[in-house]
């Protein structure tokens, strides 16, 4: 006669955990946008007093392309210049609001972690700003460099003279520098999906082939140019980020709750 098996202990609860209703998730939420939106206001002012130099120097890539008698940018009406300069302060103070920001994600999603994920705060705002910022860097130095030489090519006919915007280019560089700067955040966007129990590393693993096509496609639409230079330099790290995140998703990742209470009932 078989003895029957004693019960599991019940799985471990987040430490520290407060249980909120629906509408108090969403106070919180509010709360934490709040916040993060008051320290891209603080960021702006910041930059405020150098949005000239910083326009300039977010310019030099494009000028640089253009031959010497034509390094010069227009504008189409005695506004643009203003929305310009309002749109270099706007997200200036977005990159350098960039660490407060991940604070503000880290705090609303912290009470439901368990201890051991808690632990990872430091790595992960550390991490997830300098990877941010290594994306945008990454995307300044190395390719605009070649990315705007090779559009300029593409138009290299005598007939036909540039006339670049400021406010067309400005969109065109920043949506680089910050499409870049998100896809070198992608191990830690990962990570945080598999903490929260949002993805697992084996159905990451499962797909990879197919992250594989769709990190080729959005590495394509990103990339200013089809030039293929360009198009490995921004895929190839996004492949080597997913893969990244596939490792940290399987270290990171939170247990279901029939694994854990197997695991802690063996030990």
């Amino acid at each position: 006669m078989s003895t029957p098996n004693p019960e599991l202990p019940a799985a471990p609860e987040p430490e520290g955990e407060v249980r909120l209703t629906f509408m108090e998730h969403l106070r919180e939420l509010r709360k934490r946008l709040g916040r993060a939106l008051i320290g891209v206001a603080v960021g702006m002012a910041l930059v405020g007093g150098f949005v000239e130099k910083i326009f300039h120097a977010l310019m030099q890539p494009v000028l640089d392309s253009l031959p010497e008698n034509q390094r010069a940018l227009h504008y189409t009406s005695y506004v643009e210049p203003l929305m310009v300069y309002l749109k270099v302060a706007l997200y200036g103070g977005i990159f350098v609001a960039v660490p407060w920001v991940l604070w503000q994600l880290w705090l609303f999603i912290a009470p439901g972690l368990y201890k051991r994920e808690k632990r990872v705060v430091l790595p992960f705002l550390a991490s997830g700003t300098l990877l941010f910022y290594a994306g945008a860097s990454f995307c300044y130095f190395l390719i605009m460099p070649a990315a705007f030489p090779a559009m300029a090519a593409i138009a290299n006919d005598a007939s036909l003279s540039p006339v670049l915007t400021m406010s067309e280019q400005l969109s065109l560089i920043l949506g680089m520098l910050l499409g870049f700067g998100i896809v070198f955040e992608l191990p830690v966007i990962i990570a945080f999906l598999s903490m929260v129990g949002v993805v697992s590393w084996r159905t990451l693993a499962k797909y990879r082939r197919i992250a594989i096509v769709v990190n080729v496609i959005l590495a394509a639409i990103i990339t200013p140019t089809g030039d293929p230079l360009n198009l490995a330099l921004m895929a190839v790290p996004m492949i080597i980020f997913y893969e990244i995140g596939i490792v940290l998703a399987r270290i990171l990742g939170k247990k279901p709750a029939t694994e854990a209470t197997v695991t802690r009932a063996e030990g």
